[in-house]
C-alpha cells in the first residue's frame, strides 16, 4: 500500500446520537415553521373574510334602500287618485252619466255552459219591507 491510500486527516466515528438530535431539531423547526405559517394564513383569511362581510353588509343595506324606494314607487303608481287623474287628463276619460252604470247582481249559468249577468236594472227589484208613506 502506498502512502496516498491512507487517510491523512483524523479518523472519526459517526456520532449517531448527534445526528438524531440534529434531525429532531430540524423536524421540530419545520413543524414550528408550519404552525406559524398556518396561523398567519388563518389570520390573512380572517381579514379577507372580514372585508367580504363588510362588502356584503353594505350591499344588503343598498338593496334594502332600493327595495324601500321601489315599494314606495309601486304604492304611488297604484294610487287610485293618480290613476283617475291620468285617465282624465291624458286619456280624456270622464265620469259616467247616471244611465251608463249598471250594477251586476249575480251571475246566472244557462244550459250549454254560457252564463249571463243579471243586473238590478234588468230585474227591476223592488225593495222589501214596509213602505213608509
Amino acid at each position: 500500500m502506498r502512502l496516498r491510500d491512507y487517510p491523512t486527516g483524523p479518523i472519526r466515528e459517526r456520532d449517531h446520537a448527534g445526528l438524531r438530535r440534529m434531525a429532531l431539531g430540524a423536524g421540530l423547526t419545520v413543524c414550528l415553521l408550519g404552525m406559524v405559517l398556518g396561523y398567519v394564513a388563518l389570520k390573512v383569511n380572517e381579514v379577507r373574510m372580514g372585508y367580504k362581510l363588510e362588502d356584503l353588509r353594505a350591499l344588503k343595506s343598498d338593496l334594502e334602500e332600493l327595495n324601500r324606494q321601489l315599494r314606495l314607487e309601486l304604492a304611488t303608481l297604484k294610487s287610485l287618485s293618480r290613476i283617475e287623474e291620468k285617465a282624465r287628463t291624458e286619456l280624456g276619460f270622464t265620469l259616467p252619466s247616471h244611465g251608463q252604470v249598471l250594477i251586476a247582481r249575480e251571475f246566472v249559468g244557462e244550459e250549454g255552459g254560457r252564463g249571463s249577468v243579471r243586473t238590478a236594472w234588468e230585474e227591476r227589484i223592488e225593495p222589501t219591507g214596509p213602505r213608509v208613506p
